[in-house]
This record gives C-alpha cells, structure tokens and sequence, in this order.
C-alpha cells in the first residue's frame, strides 16, 4: 500500500511538473494588469525605473481635450486606422526600466508596454515601413521567443520582442534580453534589489507617472568635479518622483534624496535663488510668474523636496501664450 501512494505521488508530482514545463510564460492581461505586475518583468540589476500609468493619463479631461484640439488629430486617427490601436483605450502602461550605471554612456534599458494589440498587423505594418525606407526586419530566436530589429548600418539597432498578446518589449539588445530572461524566470526581478526598492517604497507609485532611479557615486562626484557650483550634489543618492492630475490640477513631486543636511539646505538655497532670478524675468509674461510662484522648494535632513500644485486653468493659458508667439513668428 505504503509503495503505491508512493507512485501515485511521484506520477502526480511528474504530471504537473510536465504541465508547467509547457506552459509558456506570459506576462499580465491587458486591463487587468496592475503596477507590480509590470514591476515583476524587471530585472534586479535595474538602476532605476520610470512608470506610466498611460490609461490613466490618457483618460483625463486635460489629454482628451488636448488630444482632440492638436493640428495633427487626422494623423492620430490614421494611427488608429493603420495598427488597429487607439492609445487612449488599448494602451495601459510602459514600464521603463534602466539597467547599468548612468554615468556609462550607453545606458541599457528596455521598455516594457502593456496594451490590446494585434501582433501580426503591428508586424506586417513595420515590415512594409521598413520596406518603403529600403530597409528590413531582421529576426532572431532567443530561449523560444523572436526579437525583432531594423536592420541599420552604424550603432545598435532598437529591437523589440512580442512576448505575448498583452505586452511588447522594445530597447536594446542586452535590455530586451534581461526582461526575457525574467520573464523565463532565469534570472530575478527588481523585487529582489533591495536599494530600489526600499526606493519605490517611498514614491506615489499611484500617479500618473513616477520614477525611482538610483544615482551611483562615480556619477555624482564627476559632475561636482566639472562644475564646483553643482559640487553640493555629490551627496546625491537617489531620486524620485512623481506627475500626477487631481481636481483639475497637475501635481508634481521630485525628492533628491541625501542625508546631508546642511548640503540638503545649500541645494535648496540654490534652487531658490535659481526661482527667484526667473520670476523677476518674468515680469513682461505674468503667466511664467505665476507658474514660478506654484513651484516650492524646502528640505530636511533625508532629502531636498521640489513640488508643485499647478491648476489646469493656468496651463491653458501658458499653451495660448506659446501658440500666440509661435503665430507671431
């Protein structure tokens, strides 16, 4: 008896074990998904992540207005016509994720978008746009899922990658490949990168748009060194921040994080004076001045806090005021 609940468990344990071995990974659904899903399709060795919440924006009075009144609407509407996508219903988030220090000068990150789309139709449609341009899609296998790239002469060419019918990966090689891996479950996520994490603890992971990145040392101290006005910012760790839209009103938050605080007080006291120098230029265009005068800058012992609560009435008018000088050239 004792031996065949013996077999019976190890048949049970090799059935769902052959199961999820075939199962192929995927990503979360289109207008299901939810912040920590997309979180989870980055890598751990992200340096920073930049989220946007694209539904949400595209979903406010504000976007569809401005959406509707823009000189290339038509274009918009051929956008729509062409990929089967309407932005403001079928996309839902783009995840941008950075994965090497920032001071290298070529930065590896990957973009991860979650949206309702169409694989073949996106695919026919960039083959025949590369085709007008003389050029072609090149195609490569990576662990059982297709890159995509556009064939080009000088430098890397951007790829892209359909990982399912719900989400896209688009960046370079090494980004495109990190994400995959994930995905595979080969390697782990940003979850486990405790530095960036404890960093996106602390931002408003519920807005509109918001980031957290992780600003190496090496970064910070070249900038102090080329320039010795910007040398307070080598105390500089961390930054984050968040863009959201309440009550007809866009709000904007960006925390340097540093646990100087004296240097804390010397960047304020900069970023102020910088303040003060542009409200009294804007004298001849009182909206400038009354954008200025939205903007506070204060800090503590953790960080040095820029916000700003700016009604959308007022963006309107600073929009009338640009569109009557671009008229006026």
């Amino acid at each position: 008896m004792k031996k065949l609940t013996a077999i019976g468990i190890a048949f049970v344990f090799v059935f769902f074990s052959f199961v999820s071995c075939g199962k192929k990974p995927s990503a979360a659904k289109a207008g299901s998904a939810s912040v920590d899903d997309m979180l989870s399709l980055v890598p751990d060795d992200a340096m920073g992540v930049f989220f946007v919440n694209f539904h949400k924006a595209a979903s406010t009075e504000m976007a569809n207005k401005t959406i509707k009144e823009d000189k290339n609407y038509q274009k918009y509407q051929e956008f729509i016509e062409m990929t089967g996508i309407d932005p403001q219903k079928d996309i839902y988030f783009v995840t941008v994720a950075v994965m090497e220090a920032i001071e290298k000068e070529k930065t590896k990150a990957s973009a991860i978008i979650n949206l309702k789309y169409d694989k073949e139709k996106l695919l026919i449609l960039a083959k025949e746009k590369a085709a007008e341009e003389g050029q072609e899609i090149l195609e490569e296998e990576y662990d059982g899922m297709k890159i995509y790239s556009w064939k080009q002469e000088k430098g890397e060419a951007p790829k892209f990658s359909f990982i399912d019918d719900s989400n896209i990966i688009a960046g370079d090689e090494v980004g495109v490949r990190s994400c995959i891996d994930v995905l595979q479950k080969k390697r782990e996520n940003v979850f486990k990168n405790k530095g960036l994490t404890d960093l996106m603890e602390k931002t408003n992971k519920e807005a509109m748009v918001w980031g957290a990145i992780l600003l190496p040392q090496e970064a910070m101290s070249k900038i102090s060194a080329q320039n010795p006005m910007l040398s307070s910012l080598e105390v500089v760790k961390a930054v984050s921040m968040y863009f959201d839209y309440k009550d007809k009103n866009l709000v904007a938050e960006i925390k340097v994080m540093s646990l100087d605080e004296t240097k804390n007080q010397q960047i304020a006291d900069l970023l102020n004076g910088v303040k003060a120098m542009g409200g009294m230029a804007s004298a001849e265009k009182p909206e400038l001045g009354e954008l200025i005068n939205k903007i506070e800058v204060t800090s503590s012992p953790e960080h040095i806090k820029i916000y700003a609560n700016i009604p959308e009435e007022l963006i309107n008018r600073l929009k009338e005021m640009k569109e009557k000088e671009e008229g006026e050239l």
